[in-house]
């Protein structure tokens, strides 16, 4: 964690506090000089002579960042950019304050700006619109259809709604539909409704989650594992339900099955880090920091719920999961989520865990008791982050449904650079790769497993490595 300094994309989430004080709306009406790439995790910017409070609400309503301002702060943007990364695009607008910029996982990211505290980031820059206000993000315009034993023929049931088949699920006889326009989709429900239909379900996007930034100082660690020649029932599948996992070049690709893509096919950006490369980074450190070296039984499925696109949905995470069974995966790591339940995603769950299949999902990154989906879920080890002093972290979830806890910053090399992720995230994969140890060296599967990553069992790696 050294060359951390406040004012760097690499400020620690320990620094994360203080309330809320009034709010400043972000109007998304009008026409942005801030343009945010999700999938790029880069900013456009070009603004001349903006005040601090125009820039943060254009930036706010760019991105859907929760931004808080120390009160008084003062500074105007003269900036002219394109396809910057985070860290140097926030330099830029900026200029001289100090910010500490936290990715989001399972929530929004967030970002304080400051004099010399990130406690005085206390005023809030809130987006005035729906989908920012909290609540569930239900994608209006689909439906999810479920049908049984062959007996309905849903590609002629969704010309006859007026819809199209986007999405197939068919071992379980699930479907998501997509309608012109929410109107559509209401009336497709009321239909259904009519003739005794009782499998409909709503959909919900979730937010691609921030990959992290990079750092400009920091020892890189070396991976001192080998991917041991495990096959069949002595091997330890952990799959990550994420973006993409990059392979080639990077100290994991040896330990990565053949990747599997829901949306298509996709080739992870090479020249910045995946969220879902640092998953799966995260966790085989976390499997090497149990004091293992040499060869290794564990493998990581990768499995792409998000493509190229800014965010995914309930059903496509459920057709992951699904394949990630079908995979043979004995433990799913999460880190992912977001308001909204969708009883698919819940069902795949189920079956899987009683299939034996142990599952860590992300709490989320707001300080809020608020459930987060698929962590929420009884059948899943939900994770919050801790900070440096072992206390939840300021920024973490931290409601009734949280399981456990786990460091919730992980430092990752990448194309010879250190990068950082935090957030809850981060934490479940580390828990992740403690279940992983559990599994591949002290022989727990299944319920057992799950008994003791709740317990916060500690692995016994061998008495002598290899």
């Amino acid at each position: 964690m050294n060359g951390l300094q406040a004012g760097q994309i690499g400020v620690l989430a320990a620094l994360l506090a203080g309330g809320v004080g009034r709010c400043l709306a972000a109007e998304t009406g009008a026409a942005s000089a801030i343009r945010w790439h999700v999938a790029g995790q880069r900013l456009d910017a070009e603004l001349t002579n903006s005040p601090l409070e125009e820039t943060l609400a254009q930036l706010a309503a760019a991105t859907h960042w929760r931004i808080l301002y120390e009160p008084g702060v003062e500074h105007r943007t003269y900036a002219a950019f394109r396809d910057a990364k985070v860290g140097e695009g926030l330099r830029r607008l900026l200029g001289p304050l100090n910010f500490a910029y936290v990715p989001g996982s399972s929530g929004p990211a967030q970002l304080l700006i400051f004099n010399s505290s990130a406690k005085e980031a206390t005023e809030l820059v809130s987006i005035a619109s729906d989908a920012a206000a909290g609540g569930p993000h239900k994608l209006d315009d689909e439906l999810i259809v479920r049908v049984s034993g062959g007996a309905v023929d849903i590609d002629a049931l969704a010309a006859e709604l007026g819809a199209e088949v986007i999405g197939r699920l068919d071992e379980l006889g699930a479907y998501r539909l997509k309608f012109k326009d929410a109107a559509a989709a209401n009336d497709a429900r009321r239909r259904l409704t009519e003739r005794g239909a009782s499998g409909m379900q709503d959909n919900y996007a979730i937010d691609h989650p921030g990959a992290g930034g990079s750092l400009s100082q920091a020892g890189l660690s070396t991976l001192n594992l080998r991917p041991g020649n495990a096959q069949g029932d002595s091997q330890v599948i952990v799959a990550v339900i994420d973006t993409p996992v990059q392979g080639e070049g990077t100290a994991i690709q040896d330990f990565l099955l053949p990747a599997i893509n829901v949306t298509g096919s996709t080739v992870a950006a090479s020249d910045s880090l995946s969220h879902g490369t640092s998953m799966a980074t995260t966790i085989l450190n976390s499997l090497a920091g149990t004091g293992v070296s040499g060869d290794t039984p564990v493998r990581i499925l990768p499995v792409d719920v998000y493509g190229a696109n800014p965010s995914t949905s309930s059903f496509d995470v459920a057709r992951g999961i699904q394949s990630a069974i079908n995979a043979g995966a004995d433990i799913i790591n999460l880190s992912l989520g977001g308001d909204g339940s969708n009883p698919l995603v819940h069902e795949v769950i189920a079956a899987g865990r009683a299939a034996g299949v142990v599952f860590l999902g992300a709490a989320g990154n707001e300080p809020l008791t608020t459930p987060t989906y698929p962590a929420a879920y009884q059948e899943v080890v939900a994770v919050t982050a801790l900070d440096r002093n072992g206390q939840v972290a300021a920024y973490a979830n931290h409601g009734d449904f949280v399981d456990v806890g786990a460091p919730g910053l992980s430092i990752v090399p990448f194309e010879g650079r250190p990068y950082y992720v935090v957030g809850t995230s981060a934490a479940t994969a580390y828990v992740s790769g403690q279940a992983a140890a559990l599994a591949a060296f002290n022989g727990l599967q299944g319920a057992q497993l799950e008994a003791a990553v709740r317990h916060g069992t500690t692995p016994i790696p061998p008495a002598t490595a290899p």
